[in-house]
């Protein structure tokens, strides 16, 4: 994707070492407390860019755990995401009330009708 810079150090891909920093003769210890500074600096940036991922998803020492670690806490809040549109979509009601009718006398013995009949009669 690209070389990304903080404080003036490429994160993406170092070639000397490996860890995304160009070593220039400093001590060890600066260069650990450079990239973890840069490193969090950079999971700051990358969290502000995507506010739907949980910062508690996303960790790492280096750029490129932080950068597995943020991808795959995009698929597990898509895959959560899914899951509840999917449930929404089944528990979903139809709004307004359903449509009134008379019920269905078709069952009813012809005595049964009479019945019916009688006391909607005499109900209204």
């Amino acid at each position: 994707a690209g070389a990304v810079y903080v404080a003036g150090l490429d994160l993406a891909g170092g070639t000397d070492d490996g860890d995304g920093i160009h070593a220039t003769g400093e001590s060890s210890a600066r260069d650990s407390t450079v990239l973890t500074s840069a490193t969090a600096r950079y999971r700051e940036a990358l969290l502000t860019a995507a506010p739907e991922i949980p910062a508690e998803l996303v960790t790492g020492a280096t750029p490129k755990e932080v950068e597995a670690s943020l991808a795959q806490a995009r698929g597990m809040v898509e895959r959560i995401r899914s899951n509840l549109e999917a449930q929404l979509a089944e528990q979903r009601v139809p709004t307004g009330a359903p449509i009134r009718s008379a019920p269905d006398v078709s069952a009813l013995s012809a005595r049964d009708k009479i019945a019916y009949a009688l006391t909607r009669q005499d109900g209204q």
